[in-house]
């Protein structure tokens, strides 16, 4: 079995490219979705985070998500410590989830693979790529947000750059080059080196 990584910046598709990854047949375990599930169901991250902020960060209702945005947002150290509770678990979660992956090559989209240090994981990581200026704009019209808003998150990003010469596949969505054939591109590419 073959763990691939999915990422790329704010607005560069990588959930596009993961859809397509699944019409193409292999599973997809979406690590943003699935920590929103684990923030709620997890007693190591909710003990980890009321350690951290106190037992009100989690109400009636469950995790205060906009108390926790306006604390961690406001202070990298912060944000930090909340990566090092949140992401051990959803690493746990994905290897349980590979296990019964039905699928050859098990894929994990998240944004942040390489400021996570979570590439270390995955056989391969395959970075989605579209300029800056189309990346705000998605971002901005996805979202209902503001173009400094939408920089600020880009801001907290790996430079697009860094994660291209990281990456050991590149797909690149520009809204030129057709995505699909790039797919197809990348299949063909995994068959050389699994029996998918």
């Amino acid at each position: 079995m073959i763990k691939a990584g999915v990422t790329g910046g704010i607005g560069s598709g990588k959930s596009v490219v993961s859809r397509l990854l699944e019409m193409s047949g292999l599973s997809v375990y979406r690590a943003d979705d699935e920590s929103k599930r684990l923030t709620e169901t997890s007693p190591a991250i909710r003990s980890g985070l009321q350690a951290l902020f106190g037992k009100d960060i989690y109400t009636d209702k469950g995790l205060d998500r906009k108390q926790l945005a306006s604390r961690i947002f406001a202070d990298e150290h912060l944000l930090g410590k909340v990566n090092a509770i949140i992401h051990p678990v959803v690493t746990e979660d994905f290897n349980e989830w590979t296990k019964s992956c039905q699928s050859n090559v098990c894929v994990m989209e998240s944004a942040i693979i390489y400021e996570a240090g979570l590439e270390k994981n995955f056989d391969l990581v395959l970075t989605v790529f579209a300029p800056v200026a189309l990346r705000l704009s998605r971002a901005m019209q996805r979202d209902n947000a503001s173009e400094a808003e939408i920089i600020r998150r880009m801001n907290r990003q790996m430079p697009d750059e860094l994660k291209r010469s990281r990456a050991d596949y590149l797909v690149i969505n520009d809204d030129r080059q057709a995505l699909m054939p790039q797919i197809e591109q990348f299949i063909t590419y995994l068959q050389k080196i699994t029996d998918i």
